[in-house]
């Protein structure tokens, strides 16, 4: 029986974009199964009194560099996006709407990508809709897939769900209960699934 690994995530997030690199590694060495769960970080901001370190100029500034450190590290290309922060409420509208589908996957490297490495604009519906058609999905049949009520009542439940449960940011995981915050927490993730 493969054990299952949680990741709550939200593709406006640096970290999380870390994380989600590293991901299919750890799941080969470990033989997890990823458990996708798609949330609004800025919900979950409201919910517990969190706020992004960048809204902290100091500490906006150390993690952009600690995050430099780590994508160095993990050999990945990471760039400040200027327009960060993201309003992420259509993106992870779509990461609900293709969940558990084969285009899931692409539909996530296209925003991560977009935002993380191509510094988009993906505030801008139009970017985005170019993004979108560039990775092979009609933007207009993704518009309708993330106006279904079930796909925004479900991100509404999942982020719900997340709050119950502890996460205050983003990306968090849980094996079993043990919950782990923070692309840099994934050798405990990854000692957590080898016990």
């Amino acid at each position: 029986m493969n054990k299952k690994l949680e990741f709550f995530f939200d593709v406006g997030s640096p970290a999380t974009y870390l994380a989600w690199t590293q991901l299919p590694e750890l799941a080969s060495r470990t033989g997890a199964d990823i458990i996708w769960r798609p949330m609004l970080l800025g919900g979950v901001f409201q919910a517990t009194g969190n706020s992004s370190p960048a809204t902290v100029e100091a500490k906006g500034n150390y993690t952009r560099k600690d995050f430099q450190r780590y994508a160095q590290r993990y050999g990945v290309t990471l760039n400040h996006n200027p327009y960060f922060p993201i309003n992420t409420l259509q993106l992870m509208r779509g990461a609900t709407a293709f969940l558990g589908t084969d285009d899931f996957d692409r539909y996530l490297k296209a925003i991560f990508t977009a935002i993380w490495v191509d510094e988009q604009d993906m505030n801008q519906p139009e970017v985005v809709g170019k993004v979108l058609a560039k990775a092979g999905f009609d933007p207009t049949a993704v518009l309708q897939r993330i106006s279904d009520p079930q796909v925004k009542e479900q991100l509404k439940v999942t982020t719900t769900e997340a709050v119950e449960r502890g996460v205050f940011g983003a990306p968090t995981f849980f094996v079993n209960d043990e919950m782990f915050f923070g692309q840099d927490r994934l050798e405990f993730v990854e000692a957590a699934l080898a016990r």
